[in-house]
């Protein structure tokens, strides 16, 4: 199957922005399988918001690739792993460049960048020229990153990516990325605005009945220094902190920023500070 017909078949892109995002998926996915094929999985593991929409159905657009270190490593270095990726990308068409960030001395993430040129591969899978006239120098970008310091030892689970290959992935379970969800939610410093995505998931999380276990969650507070008293994290103490969060920001920008990243827009009308803590109260902690 050609690339063009895999993207088709997949995702039925109709605007130039669709055949983008279809192209990032792949993307995505082939860097999993990349990954794979490289034995990435015995020292790491997928997660974040593109884990949960390729294994878990989440459905928004999510558009980095996250991973951790089962065990802290400082010295980690994606670099070997980057000729795999590009072979399994290649296999399909896909001409990409991997540059790694410069790492910041003041934190534990590594991280790269897969960049394609964009009006190349959109002729490639066949987009309607007017649709890429006005494409210059634009590249498609898909961030990886990996943490090489992870917080505590974390369940993970075997998935299978069936398309457009097959492999294995091992990634964080889905009770442990719901506390590093509220982790994101109380704690993530975000250019001093909130994400709307990491309050969407949290609504996704609750709906799904999913248990979100405190060790896990006062772990990654008190490794990034937002909880740091002797007595353990309880449920009302982290209910009080996720309304306060809730109190303080703008839930406008919040709806806005969510809205760029999932199709149907009425799911954010509801929003409101009752809703967001009738929510709450559905929390399952363990």
């Amino acid at each position: 199957m050609s690339l063009k017909d895999l993207l088709q078949e997949r995702f039925h892109p109709r605007t130039r922005q669709e055949y983008i995002n279809a192209i990032k998926r792949l993307i995505q996915e082939l860097t999993l399988a990349g990954l794979a094929r490289a034995k990435f999985y015995e020292h790491g593991a997928f997660y974040g918001g593109t884990a949960l929409r390729i294994f878990h159905g989440l459905p928004r657009f999510s558009e980095d690739l996250d991973f951790t270190l089962l065990k802290a490593k400082e010295q980690f270095s994606l670099q070997p792993y980057f000729q795999a990726v590009k072979t399994e990308l290649g296999a399909w068409g896909l001409e990409i460049e991997i540059t790694i960030n410069q790492k910041q001395p003041d934190t534990q993430i590594e991280s790269a960048f897969i960049k394609a040129n964009t009006r190349l591969h959109l002729l490639q899978v066949g987009v309607p020229a007017n649709l890429v006239q006005t494409v210059d120098s634009e590249l498609i970008k898909v961030k990886f990153e990996v943490d090489t310091n992870p917080p505590h030892s974390f369940e993970t689970e075997v998935k299978y990516l069936l398309s457009p290959v097959t492999c294995n992935v091992k990634t964080v379970s889905l009770e442990q990325m719901f506390a590093g969800k509220v982790h994101a939610v109380l704690c993530r410093k975000w250019k001093n605005r909130v994400k709307g995505r990491d309050w969407y998931d949290l609504v996704w999380f609750i709906g799904k009945n999913t248990s979100c276990p405190l060790s896990c969650l006062e772990s990654r507070m008190r490794q990034s220094g937002h909880w740091d008293v002797a007595q353990n994290l309880d449920e009302k103490t982290v209910k009080d902190m996720l309304k306060t969060t809730l109190h303080r920001m703008n839930l406008e920008e919040v709806k806005q920023e969510a809205a760029l990243f999932i199709d149907n827009q009425a799911e954010t009308e509801v929003w409101s500070e009752d809703f967001f803590e009738h929510c709450f109260d559905q929390i399952i902690w363990t």
